[in-house]
């Protein structure tokens, strides 16, 4: 039997790369229409991708690692006997991404482990409950 998003929700694998594709594309400070125009889709069909909601075929996801100048093995890593390996809490695709997040997270790739500390710390503080947010 064929398996739908409907019946069973979208798989395990499809989720896992997706999940990867967003994190990549983040990591590298583009944005969904970024990588839609270059895969010559729409931002919709990419959000579908990162969520798994859609499968990436093998030639797109060749197109996708071009684009990100990294190799398929990429997307793939993590997985455990075809299946995402339990890490943590699941991703979270809704996150809104604004101009100032993704350059908190370029910015957090060029500081080493025990300078992520503190800024972990100071951020996980600022957005605990009562805290002002203009």
């Amino acid at each position: 039997m064929t398996r739908t998003v409907l019946e069973d929700g979208p798989h395990p694998v499809d989720l896992h790369v997706g999940r990867r594709v967003v994190e990549k594309r983040m990591a590298l400070g583009h944005t969904q229409t970024d990588l839609a125009r270059a895969l010559g889709l729409t931002f919709q069909q990419v959000q579908k991708y990162e969520k798994g909601a859609n499968r990436i075929s093998a030639s797109k996801l060749w197109d996708i690692a071009t684009f990100f100048k990294t190799d398929i093995g990429y997307f793939y890593s993590g997985l455990a006997d075809g299946l995402a390996e339990e890490e943590g809490a699941p991703f979270d695709h809704e996150v809104a991404q604004t101009r100032t997040s993704l350059e908190i997270a370029k910015l957090a790739r060029r500081l080493s482990t025990s300078q992520q500390r503190p800024a972990l710390s100071l951020m996980t503080e600022m957005a605990e409950p009562g805290v002002d947010r203009e």
